[in-house]
């Protein structure tokens, strides 16, 4: 049994090392997408509004004069980077923008520094996670195979590389999880106080924060048969106060609530029942094995894609049934209560209203790292179990390698990739930057709007210095925005460039462009207008 400990013991280490590998290596050769670059722009103090002004207001800028949009400003303090936020994007509560805005200013503020700091974040997971497991389960074994499947997990080490919340989001679910459970152990006001102050750094950097203390609730009260007693009320007084400590953000969130709806509007887009389902069992894979597989592979890919998910989707399925079977209730109703409540809240809107936010992995942490906590407990009981043939343990022992070696290979897969299904909008940048960036003397023209805005900040790291770009202010539909700027002509193409490129995604801009000009757009066959794409200006 030592022997084993021992070896157990050593896998996990290395599956560490992995981890920190995988977390690190390339991500400065990852391109800075969309929404990276919106981080970037909210640590800079300025305003989407403010950056459209300026920079439509100028004939011609360089890729580089973007940067000032993506850097720490003297001018604009940290009340900056909340006041844009709460204007402009208050569905996302500040803390992890104003850490990374702090970080900038010891370390600098570079795509690579923001993401190394994101990196150093998703480390803080594994003394959370075997905290959190120590807290529910007395063997450590469950500890040491929970954090291995987390260190090696693509899913982890892809939003770990991202300059995004959601590094730091999975180490507070686990913090408060695992500070909840020894405060109920404890029932001292030290141990409440460090849960309500792990639930307070919760909200402030993720709004589905608020769904997983209503799974606590679910637990304590589901534990206490609900009724008042002194663990339930040192629950309510610490949740109260942290939701009193949260308030002022909710109300900013209320007064601006328009913006955030504006915000999430591609949450509404339409998805049929069945394509839900797709996207979940897809991302529930994710979760253990991603080979970078899409829609697009060729049919005996996606029929080993969908053999290997039904495998893992039994094998999560037989975890939680094990779980349920083995534990005492203090223990399942915990984790089903961490797994099921957030899931529940985002999926069930988009089958009953419509919607696909459900399809996007990084909102549904809590129920991923429950899923992870239950498939850590099945292994480390099989593969210890007492009064059992050998041979049963030995073929759990296989089924963790393999689960484990998926994992490791996913991560070599997408490690030297430069972009992943992660980066959403603009995945075509850094191939359109390389077809103007042949280009000796090359001008690029773009719409740029609100929606659009974030894409052309992408495009500023990918470029060279002598790409040159026109950018015209409308919105998506083709109309002006009187009330940011007065409207612009379409532009005169000036001489002196080799080359002209039409860059955007709105059509009826590029088609106005090139009637002016009496010119024609040529778009590479391999290229789809309805995403970003890039089109060369030639005379007919």
């Amino acid at each position: 049994m030592t022997s084993s400990k021992s070896k157990l013991g050593l896998l996990v280490i290395i599956l560490l090392i992995l981890g920190l590998f995988f977390r690190f290596t390339n991500i400065d050769k990852k391109f800075y997408w969309y929404d990276e670059v919106f981080t970037s722009l909210r640590v800079s103090g300025y305003t989407q509004t403010e950056v459209l002004h300026e920079i439509s207001s100028v004939q011609f800028l360089g890729a580089k004069d973007l940067m000032k949009y993506q850097r720490s400003n003297p001018a604009k303090n940290f009340g900056d980077t909340v006041k844009g936020i709460a204007i402009e994007e208050p569905q996302l509560p500040p803390l992890y923008f104003l850490a990374v805005k702090y970080w900038g200013k010891l370390f600098g503020d570079s795509p690579l520094s923001t993401r190394i700091f994101s990196v150093w974040m998703s480390l803080l997971v594994f003394p959370a996670l075997y905290w959190l497991c120590r807290e529910l389960f007395p063997a450590p074994e469950v500890a040491w195979i929970a954090m291995g499947l987390v260190a090696v997990s693509p899913l982890h080490v892809l939003y770990a590389q991202e300059a995004r919340p959601y590094s730091l989001w999975p180490v507070l679910i686990l913090v408060s999880c695992a500070s909840l459970l020894r405060a109920m152990r404890l029932q001292t006001k030290l141990s409440w106080s460090i849960y309500a102050v792990a639930t307070i750094l919760g909200f402030y950097t993720h709004l589905f924060s608020l769904l997983v203390a209503l799974g606590h609730g679910i637990y304590v009260w589901g534990m206490q048969a609900y009724r008042f007693n002194r663990k339930s009320v040192n629950y309510v007084i610490a949740t109260g106060l942290s939701f009193v400590a949260f308030l002022p953000w909710m109300v900013i969130l209320v007064i601006n609530r328009k913006a955030a709806k504006e915000a999430t509007l591609w949450a509404n887009g339409d998805s049929s029942l069945m394509s839900l389902i797709n996207n979940w069992s897809g991302n529930i894979g994710r979760v253990f094995w991603d080979f970078g597989l899409t829609s697009q592979a060729t049919s005996i890919y996606l029929i080993a894609l969908m053999a290997a998910t039904l495998i893992l989707l039994a094998i999560l399925g037989y975890a939680v049934y094990f779980l349920c079977c083995d534990t005492k209730k203090q223990v399942w109703l915990f984790v089903l209560a961490l797994m099921a409540v957030t899931a529940v809240a985002v999926m069930l809107p988009d089958v009953i209203l419509g919607g696909i936010r459900s399809t996007k992995p990084r909102y549904l942490f809590p129920t991923y790292l429950a899923m992870q906590i239950a498939v850590a407990y099945l292994l480390a009981t099989k593969i210890s179990a007492l009064g059992v043939p050998s041979w049963k343990r030995q073929m759990w022992k296989v089924l963790t390698v393999v689960l484990l070696t998926g994992s490791v290979v996913s991560n070599t897969v997408s490690c030297p990739a430069e972009t992943w299904w992660t980066k959403e909008l603009g995945r075509e940048n850094p191939a359109i930057a390389r077809r103007i960036d042949r280009a000796p003397k090359p001008l690029v023209v773009s719409d740029i709007s609100e929606v659009t805005l974030g894409n052309i900040l992408s495009m500023s790291h990918l470029l060279e210095p002598k790409v040159m770009l026109q950018l015209v202010l409308i919105d998506p539909q083709g109309r002006s925005q009187a009330q940011l700027l007065n409207p612009p002509a379409i532009p005169k193409i000036p001489s002196g460039f080799s080359d002209v490129f039409v860059y955007g995604r709105t059509q009826n801009f590029s088609a106005k462009l090139a009637k002016m000009h009496n010119s024609k757009i040529d778009v590479p066959k391999k290229q789809t207008i309805q995403m970003l794409w890039v089109g060369k200006l030639e005379k007919e």
